[in-house]
């Protein structure tokens, strides 16, 4: 049985096109020159890859113990 992290989190995604997002953008611009600014983009893209990553290897690994705890009648045959 796949273990279960007990800090599982809801799967969605914040919306990126709201007037407070734009306020946010703006400071950022404000706050953060150039090279900063586009270091954090890259931080946080590299996090949102590696979040869709996990997922997609958590789901990956129930399917391969859902194919392994199959019984070998069940499995449909070419």
């Amino acid at each position: 049985m796949p273990s279960e992290s007990v800090h599982a989190r809801p799967s969605f995604q914040l919306p990126t096109h709201t007037p407070v997002a734009g306020a946010l953008r703006a400071v950022e611009s404000f706050l953060l020159r150039g090279g900063q600014q586009t270091a954090r983009r890259n931080a946080w893209a590299s996090v949102v890859a590696d979040r869709q990553r996990a997922k997609d290897r958590r789901e990956a690994e129930h399917e391969m113990a859902a194919l392994l705890t199959e019984a070998p009648g069940d499995a449909v045959r070419d």
